[in-house]
């Protein structure tokens, strides 16, 4: 009866003792901007022409789920970015790059991005190239992109390993700015 009485007792106490992950860390911190949009700039890889440079870019934290959260990234009038987190039951992350034309129609290279070979860090997520990535876009097979998200700055960057390519994006999450539209292809 005694021994009955202590697992009664400890067992609760034992559940809620379980450590949480750097990647669920990484994800609540991530949950307390949802609904915000920020401002960026690009900070590596800026290039004359490239789409991005002297454009106003604009991330909005969008739609937050329980296992899935929705980022805009908006390139001056461009809304054909939406960046897709979603956490698996193992608390590992992935990133697929969502990209839709004006009348919301999927773009032909879409969905592509990777899957985080671990839990992370609470201020770092990566996410080298998936298979699925690797088969429609063959020289993103090396791409790694990251996230991180230390004190009032959000970043995005992507390298592309054996190559000089390099991009990063900051947000300044010190300033929200008013929440753009929505993005194309979604429906409010």
């Amino acid at each position: 009866m005694r021994l009955f009485f202590w697992i009664v007792i400890l067992l609760p106490s034992l559940a809620f003792t379980q450590e949480t992950t750097p990647s669920e860390k990484f994800w609540s911190n991530l949950e307390q901007h949802c609904g915000k949009a920020y401002e960026g700039w690009i900070t590596a890889g800026a290039v004359p022409k490239d789409g991005f440079t002297g454009e106003k870019l604009v991330m909005h934290v969008r739609g937050c789920n329980k296992n899935e959260i929705k980022i805009p990234f908006f390139v001056g009038e461009d809304k054909s970015r939406t960046w897709i987190l979603k956490m698996n039951q193992d608390k590992i992350i992935s990133l697929k790059h969502d990209h839709r034309h004006p009348d919301g129609s999927e773009e032909d290279l879409t969905q592509y991005g990777g899957i985080n070979s671990n839990v992370g860090l609470e201020t770092v997520q990566m996410f080298p190239a998936d298979e699925f990535t690797a088969k429609i876009l063959p020289a993103a097979s090396t791409n790694i992109w990251w996230f991180t998200l230390e004190g009032d700055v959000f970043t995005y960057n992507l390298r592309r390993i054996g190559s000089d390519r390099i991009f990063t994006v900051s947000f300044d999450l010190s300033t929200p700015i008013s929440a753009p539209s929505k993005p194309w292809g979604y429906v409010d």
